[in-house]
């Protein structure tokens, strides 16, 4: 019988984007200046510089509506990858007056423009879910949302932006 492999379990990352000081507290606590926020009635925007040793730079933006966060990330030559877009899944909302707050859901989706769409850390979600970290519900609610998400995209020619036209959804990027 063949061994699955490990999982790393981990609690939900959450993140803190704190729009009146211009700082983002990442997972691990660490606050980061932001460049950027912008607010639209369907999401928020963020734009920084990142210290990681595979990007430079990160665009995001939280759609609470879709339970999605999508990212740009801008690579290090030598670390480029095949990608346009990264989504992640989670619970996206404004907190306070200037306050917004993500929880990630562990499932991730890859986006090659006109291409495909990849669906990540499946092994993750249902650990985490057996772990009691994520409650049946918020993992169902991943699963919907990344199939409603994964099959959106592909009716659109696997392009992002042309899913969310018809929802009002525009996004911009640096």
């Amino acid at each position: 019988m063949t061994q699955a492999p490990s999982v790393d379990v981990h609690r939900p990352k959450v993140e803190y984007f704190d729009l009146a000081d211009l700082t983002n507290t990442d997972p691990k606590g660490f606050v980061r200046p932001v460049e950027r926020y912008h607010v639209e009635p369907w999401g928020l925007y963020m734009a920084r510089t990142s210290d990681h040793e595979q990007f430079h730079y990160i665009e995001s933006w939280l759609l609470p509506g879709l339970a999605l966060r999508a990212t740009v990330f801008h690579y290090h030559p030598e670390h480029q990858r095949d990608q346009d877009f990264y989504l992640d899944l989670g619970e996206y909302n404004q907190v306070g007056p200037q306050r917004w707050k993500s929880v990630d859901h562990y499932l991730d989706i890859v986006v090659r423009s006109g291409r495909d769409t990849e669906l990540l850390d499946v092994d993750e979600l249902l650990a985490a879910h057996a772990a009691g970290l994520l409650t049946a519900a918020q993992a169902q609610s991943a699963i919907e949302h990344a199939t409603t998400t994964i099959d959106g995209i592909a009716a659109n020619g696997y392009s992002l932006e042309r899913w969310l036209e018809p929802l009002g959804i525009t996004l911009t990027w640096i």
